[in-house]
C-alpha cells in the first residue's frame, strides 16, 4: 500500500478529495487497530497442534469437510485439502518468517501462516489471479478473514474454540 489516491479533476472533484481524506483517515485508524491486535496476538502462545488445527479450520473448504475435521475422521478427508494444510502449516514451521520471537509458537505466527501461505506458497495462473485472490475478495482474503476470526476466538477463549480432542 502507498497511501495514494488518484483524483480526476472534474466537478464533483472536491467531494472526492474529501472522501478520499475520510478513507485514509479511516484505514490509518484501522492499520493502528489491527497493529494492536497483532501485538497482542504475539504474546499469545500457541503449540504446533493447536496450529495446524487453526489452519485446518481456517482453510476448511465446506460444511462437509468441517464436519469431517471435528469428527476427527482425518482419512475421509480430501487429498487436496489435506495438501494444502501441510503446505501451510508446513510454511509455518520453516519459513524464516515464522521463525522470529513474535511468530514462532504465537498466535500472531498462526494467522501468519495462513496469509503467508497465500502471499508465498500458494501457485497462481498469474499476477491478476494472485491479486483477486488475496486483495479482491477472492479465496486468500476469505480465507485469511476467517483465520482472523478464529486467531481473535483463540485469544479470547483459548484453545478450547478449537474442540481438540
Amino acid at each position: 500500500m502507498t497511501n495514494v489516491v488518484r483524483i480526476k479533476h472534474t466537478s464533483g472533484a472536491k467531494q472526492r478529495v474529501e472522501n478520499a481524506h475520510k478513507i485514509m483517515g479511516l484505514a490509518n485508524t484501522f492499520s493502528n487497530q489491527l497493529e494492536g491486535i497483532f501485538n497482542e496476538w504475539a504474546k499469545v502462545k500457541v503449540t504446533d497442534r493447536e496450529v495446524k488445527k487453526l489452519i485446518q479450520l481456517a482453510l476448511c473448504p465446506n460444511k462437509e469437510t468441517f464436519d469431517l475435521i471435528k469428527k476427527g475422521a482425518e482419512d475421509e478427508i480430501s487429498t487436496l485439502f489435506k495438501n494444502t494444510v501441510e503446505d501451510a502449516f508446513a510454511y509455518a514451521m520453516i519459513s524464516d518468517t515464522q521463525q522470529m520471537d513474535t511468530t514462532k509458537g504465537t498466535l500472531f505466527g498462526a494467522y501468519n501462516a495462513v496469509t503467508g501461505y497465500y502471499q508465498n506458497v500458494r501457485n497462481y495462473k498469474n499476477d491478476e489471479a494472485k491479486l483477486q485472490s488475496i486483495v479482491l475478495g477472492g479465496t486468500a482474503q476469505l480465507k485469511s478473514q476467517k483465520a482472523f476470526e478464529l486467531c481473535t476466538a483463540f485469544a479470547l477463549d483459548g484453545a478450547e474454540i478449537l474442540n481438540l480432542n
